[in-house]
């Protein structure tokens, strides 16, 4: 299993359709909450260059925004 975290906020609807997308493809995750972690969103920040939710980090590759295709992709879903 790969290490997959989330950036998101409590707000974000891609946030949780994207939460949704991995729980229901049977993906453990961590989720960081930037809203509430300013040293987490500067994390998040630095390792996309984006402001902008939700980031995932699969194992070092960032993907930013809900990309279906590109999350099943790097997870070898597809």
């Amino acid at each position: 299993m790969k290490n997959v975290k989330v950036y998101s906020t409590p707000t974000c609807p891609f946030c949780r359709k994207t939460k949704q997308f991995l729980t229901d493809s049977g993906v453990e995750f961590e989720d960081i909450d930037v809203s509430a972690d300013q040293q987490k969103g500067q994390e998040m920040v630095q390792k996309s260059g984006q402001m902008g939710v939700p980031v995932i980090d699969v194992e070092g590759e960032i993907i930013v925004g809900f990309d279906k295709d590109k999350i099943a992709q790097a997870l070898d879903l597809s």
